[in-house]
């Protein structure tokens, strides 16, 4: 195994970690943001507020691009274990 295969797979795991990650983060960032726009509006100032309208987007992320990022953890693992006989010979 080469250094140009560790850093190959790395690259490849770091790739697929963010496109899996990124839906998930990008949603809650843009509803904690706007629940602390309504918060500071209103002033109210209850730190829970902002955890079930959250967790609701973050639900309906994964229910709607569930199946995309499964597809690509699976075909990404598949890849993986295909390549161990050239890494390893």
């Amino acid at each position: 195994m080469t250094p140009q295969t560790v850093i190959t797979i790395a690259q490849q795991s770091l790739g697929v970690m963010l496109m899996v990650a990124g839906p998930l983060l990008i949603v809650a960032l843009l509803v904690g943001l706007a629940v602390s726009v309504l918060q500071a509006a209103t002033q109210i100032n209850e730190s829970t507020l902002a955890f079930i309208p959250k967790l609701l987007a973050m639900l309906a992320v994964m229910i709607i691009a569930g199946p995309w990022m499964i597809g690509l953890l699976v075909d990404y693992i598949r890849r993986l274990y295909e390549s161990i006989p050239q890494v390893i010979g």
